[in-house]
């Protein structure tokens, strides 16, 4: 969705440090971060009916691990489709117990069953984000689309801490996040 130079050496920079970073963690670390949803958050998650999660891929943070806590609160769970290469995905309702298919770039999304859901929540993942709220994408637009096209879904980025930057930039159509997630913190914008 954007060449700007800055943003694809960002891009090379954070995979790095999130691999590094993912590689040097304790696998008893690794295997704990994210395994509950912090209670301010949950909070923030009692009115929400559908709630986006999405299958990490590699050294991403790991959000299908919310899916039995958020299960257990009563949520309609919904995994992402990539629809096409050129940035359009929705949203499809998913059990922890069904089978994923494979999709597009490495992901796995439900089988359709019945339309499209409109999500609530979306949590995303990322590979950068700064206390702006500010979220650097793998560069395909599909999240800042997904976005826009679900205004009032509370938007929130999945990460490791060591994703975090000063400051990134960001483009007219990049919507801030609500919340930021890492294994150590919580991060709520100044409109959360």
């Amino acid at each position: 969705m954007s060449d700007d130079p800055d943003k694809t050496a960002l891009r090379a920079i954070a995979r790095d440090r999130r691999r590094a970073f993912v590689a040097s963690l304790d696998q008893i670390a690794h295997r704990l971060a994210f395994k509950a949803i912090p209670s301010p958050l949950t909070r923030r998650l009692e009115n929400a009916r559908t709630v986006a999660i999405y299958m990490g891929l590699d050294d991403e943070a790991p959000a299908q691990r919310f899916a039995a806590p958020l299960q257990a609160m009563g949520k309609v769970i919904a995994l992402p489709r990539v629809l096409d290469r050129i940035g359009t995905m929705d949203f499809l309702a998913w059990l922890p117990e069904d089978r994923l298919l494979p999709g597009l770039y490495g992901t796995h999304h439900p089988e359709p069953s019945g339309p499209p859901v409109a999500p609530d929540v979306i949590i995303a993942p990322l590979l950068g984000f700064d206390r702006a709220m500010n979220r650097l994408g793998q560069g395909g637009g599909y999240y800042d689309r997904a976005f826009a096209r679900h205004p009032d879904a509370l938007r929130i980025g999945l990460a490791w801490s060591v994703q975090e930057h000063d400051a990134l930039p960001a483009d007219p159509w990049d919507l801030p996040l609500d919340i930021i997630l890492t294994e150590v913190e919580l991060i709520e914008g100044p409109d959360a």
